[in-house]
């Protein structure tokens, strides 16, 4: 593999789930100031629930099992 390969970021959206991110990223706040990343993948919420945020807590699972009125 080469170093453009490796360096690449991959972003997956999952149906109804979060956008999992891999690779060599950073992940910036709306100011621009860098959040911390530990890992090389997170994921990042899209439902808006997560205690977390912006990453996924796992909140969309909860939300998309509750009854619809």
């Amino acid at each position: 593999m080469s170093d453009s390969e490796e360096a690449a970021v991959v972003i997956r959206a999952y149906p109804d789930g979060p956008l999992l991110v891999r690779g060599d990223f950073e992940l910036q706040d709306e100011n621009g100031e860098p959040l911390p990343a530990e890992r090389r993948t997170i994921a990042l919420c899209r439902c808006g629930h997560s205690a977390l945020k912006p990453l996924c807590d796992g909140t969309h699972t909860r939300v998309r099992k509750r009854p619809k009125a």
